[in-house]
């Protein structure tokens, strides 16, 4: 006895048993699946689908490689030939991999690093090499978002973060491209000292249209939006295709340059100048006249002359609009707006940072592998359906949801539950002994699974 405890750690113990039950569940999702096959083909129209043979199903799951035969039958009315039980189960048995496997890959790969990654990752969690990195990427591509209805506008205002991302491609020679991004909300609840932001929504820039005048079509096509009704206040930096929201909203809309940018620059300038503190709290106040004032004051004051040249380009960058550093909810109230509620601008760069981090990093991609992962991150993020090889996508929050909230009929369970533990029995050699049996056989068996 002493022999055998020495000679296992409990991290042995852990996979040993994990292996067992992965093997043991592995046989109850067969059996059931044998048992429901049985009784479609009991209570089949006979005279519809002649059943022609069986044939052999196999297929990666949580718990491991699952096997068993099932039943293939001839549509006589169509003349094709079909597996009643996977359409019965919304399965499609010929793409080797469950519908809950396939949707963890696709989730781990969009919100993780790589694909290279969500494969290691599986292959971690459920013991075994499941799927490959470049298995992860079809899958991926072979999905399609479901377009979602509109969704109401609650007030007369609507908040926009707009930034770009420059990503690489993967054809030599070819340039990348500016992903422009916007989020869009409707405002800010609060839950204790936290803030969170209503509705929110992402849009990405795909079409061959001018980016306002897509994102507006984007607008009424996902919310209620009346262009004659709603305003936007728009945040972002000085980029000209961000900036010319002026001219194609005007007064249908208020610009607000991103104070983060702002703030970099000022403190990439200005940190440890006499002149900092004073325009940071002018910046902080929002006092763009007094900001304005204090930076040209400083021209000529600066230890180089790149900083200099930089410090000249941003007073000619911000003279353009130089109202768009003044609180944008003053502007509101002159138009009559009850701003209660409304907090600063700037979640543009934490959007901008969620998808740098996946897109980034040395990555280089395809056209339409770009897209499609845009496309389906957007999706993720956003909760709208995503149409898989294996139906629909569920993300692993909603199953645990919905799995509160909808539970299987009561019979269903109590089989599943004696199916797997006569299954657990009989490949746990321990627990098929008597009771009061030393464990030592059972390590025993434990060490030859």
């Amino acid at each position: 006895m002493k022999d055998i405890i020495s000679a296992l750690t409990m991290k042995e113990l852990e996979q040993i048993t994990y292996r067992a039950l992965q093997e043991s569940f592995s046989q109850v999702m067969a059996q059931t699946l044998q048992e429901i096959d049985e009784a479609i083909a009991s209570e089949r129209d006979k005279q519809r689908f002649y059943l022609k043979d069986k044939r052999t199903l196999k297929f990666e799951s949580v718990f491991g490689q699952v096997e068993l035969k099932r039943n293939y039958y001839q549509d006589k009315e169509t003349g094709k030939y079909v597996y009643l039980l996977d359409q019965y189960l919304a399965f499609d048995g010929t793409k080797g991999m469950s519908p809950v496997v396939q949707d963890l890959a696709i989730e781990l790969a969009v919100t993780g690093v790589s694909y290279r990654q969500a494969g290691k990752a599986m292959e971690k969690l459920l013991g075994y090499p499941v799927i490959s990195h470049e298995g992860i990427r079809q899958q991926l591509l072979n999905t399609e978002v479901v377009p979602e209805e509109s969704v109401p506008l609650e007030q007369d205002v609507v908040f926009v973060e707009v930034d770009g991302l420059y990503t690489k491609s993967q054809e030599k020679k070819k340039k990348g491209k500016e992903i422009k991004i916007a989020s869009v909300h409707q405002g800010w609840e609060m839950n204790g000292k936290r803030a969170k932001l209503i509705e929110k929504r992402h849009f990405i820039h795909e079409g061959n249209l001018p980016f306002w005048e897509e994102f507006e079509q984007y607008l009424m096509a996902t919310y209620e939006y009346d262009p004659t009704r709603h305003h936007l206040v728009i945040n972002g930096d000085g980029a000209k295709w961000i900036t010319s929201c002026r001219d194609h909203f005007q007064h249908n809309a208020t610009f607000v340059i991103d104070r983060f940018h702002v703030a970099r620059d000022v403190q990439r300038l200005f940190r440890g100048h006499s002149r900092y503190r004073s325009i940071r709290k002018k910046l902080a106040s929002y006092d763009w006249e007094g900001f304005m004032v204090e930076l040209n004051s400083a021209v000529g004051t600066l230890e180089n002359e790149k900083k200099e040249e930089r410090l000249e380009e941003l007073i000619a960058q911000l003279s353009q609009y130089p109202e768009a550093l003044g609180d944008y909810r003053e502007k509101l109230k002159e138009r009559g707006i009850d701003t209660t509620g409304f907090r600063p601008m700037g979640s543009a760069e934490g959007t901008m940072s969620v998808f740098a981090r996946r897109l980034k990093n040395g990555r280089s991609w395809s056209d339409k592998g770009l897209d499609k992962f845009i496309d389906i991150m957007v999706a993720l993020k956003d909760n709208l359906e995503i149409k898989t090889l294996q139906g629909i996508l569920e993300q692993t929050q909603e199953l645990i949801q919905e799995s509160k909230e909808e539970k299987p009929p009561k019979h269903f369970v109590e089989k599943l539950k004696e199916s797997a533990a006569e299954a657990t029995r009989n490949n746990l050699g321990y627990l098929k002994q008597a009771i009061g049996k030393p464990i030592t056989d059972a390590l025993k068996g434990l060490r030859g699974i």
